[in-house]
């Protein structure tokens, strides 16, 4: 009977044992399984917004110091850290140009996409002119799109690293390509006539296709880009102004010089007809194949124009244009470009009118051979 009840006694403490051990159970469990669940929950989470923010680059990013990098067009596939990884970080040997305050570099992302990167010099990002003009840029290119404007794909604005993403022209400036015996030859008379249409059609779109017009205030060779077909791109906007209707748009001058008007140096007044002349510059420059600025001076005197001939204004490494339709091409260039170049700015046509000019075919006939042509028919023209 003792033996019996002291089994009894040792099934009860077992038994006990085991509820005891299920409470603990059932204690760890309630304890455990919501910190457990929340664990996961936040790494989902967490992992949900690292995908999303890089899934969605086209959206600011605030910075302690209010700067933002931006980036569109590129469907989620790019990042801050791609671009500091394709350059290693900025290294001079992805450097290929440098300029007043910033230097170019070539860059590979992991899309296989070739960009140029323009980044701000550090000693320059602390003048408030260059970081003006820098900003300017961004928020002038981000508003347009147009075929033959430069394209940017986004830019990062952070006081410690500034720089602009545009797509990678191949063949450069035009400034350099004009100047380069080999290049040059490449660049025949129509690429050359299309090229100044390019350029026609885009400050046409800025003037008077854009809801407030867009000045340039910097058209010339160097800001005209050439990719690998050699087509242009207009480029450099760092002093690229919209124009107030309400204002006097008086300012202090921009531009290169050979390239601004005659009349912001004393009137400090822009507007669409200062970049009209620039063009006219360009557009000869384009055709003689260096910078027409003696020539101009010359055509300033029209008892001088009516000596020069044509044939000997036209670049001289190319041979004279064969082919009819280009020789009048070539002619109808020159004729604009002359208009362009008007000392009095309200006798110098708009940029539609020009673009319209363009567009506008003109008869597969010249009324002379364009070593019997001079320049002054052309300005009388």
């Amino acid at each position: 009977m003792s033996f019996r009840n002291n089994s009894i006694v040792l099934d009860l403490g077992a038994h006990e044992d085991q509820i005891q051990t299920k409470e603990k159970h059932q204690f760890y469990i309630k304890i455990f399984l919501p910190l457990a669940l929340l664990l996961v929950s936040v790494g989902f989470f967490l992992l949900y917004k690292l995908k999303s923010n890089k899934a969605n680059l086209g959206q600011a990013l605030a910075t302690e110091h209010g700067d933002i990098f931006k980036i569109w067009n590129f469907d989620g596939k790019i990042a801050y850290g791609d671009i500091i990884e394709a350059t290693e970080d900025f290294d001079i040997k992805y450097c290929i140009g440098t300029g007043g305050y910033g230097s170019v570099y070539r860059a590979k992302l992991p899309n296989g996409r070739v960009v140029a990167l323009k980044k701000l010099h550090r000693l320059e990002g602390e003048n408030p002119t260059y970081d003006k003009c820098f900003k300017n840029e961004a928020k002038i290119l981000s508003q347009i799109r147009h075929q033959n404007i430069v394209k940017l794909f986004g830019y990062c604005l952070h006081k410690r690293c500034m720089f602009l993403i545009y797509d990678y022209m191949e063949r450069g400036s035009l400034f350099c390509v004009l100047r380069d015996e080999h290049e040059a030859l490449e660049l025949d008379w129509t690429k050359r006539v299309n090229l100044v249409k390019s350029i026609a059609h885009a400050l046409s779109y800025m003037h008077h296709d854009c809801t407030s017009p867009i000045l340039h205030r910097d058209v010339s060779t160097n800001n005209i880009l050439l990719n690998s077909k050699l087509e242009a791109r207009l480029s450099d906007f760092g002093t690229a102004r919209v124009l107030d209707p309400d204002s006097s748009n008086q300012t202090q001058i921009a531009g290169t010089r050979g390239y601004i008007a005659p009349e912001v140096a004393y009137t400090m007044i822009v507007n669409e007809k200062c970049d009209v002349y620039s063009f006219g510059v360009i557009a000869l420059e384009t055709i003689s194949g260096s910078h027409p600025g003696e020539f101009i001076s010359s055509i300033t005197r029209r008892s001088t124009t009516k000596n020069i001939i044509l044939q000997d204004f036209l670049d001289k490494r190319l041979p004279s244009p064969a082919d009819l339709r280009v020789a009048t091409d070539v002619v109808q260039v020159v004729s604009i470009a002359l208009a362009c170049l008007n000392p009095n700015p309200k006798s110098r046509p708009l940029m539609k009118e020009v673009a319209q000019e363009f567009l506008v075919n003109n008869p597969s006939g010249l009324s002379r051979p364009l070593h019997n042509l001079s320049i002054s028919e052309l300005m009388n023209g």
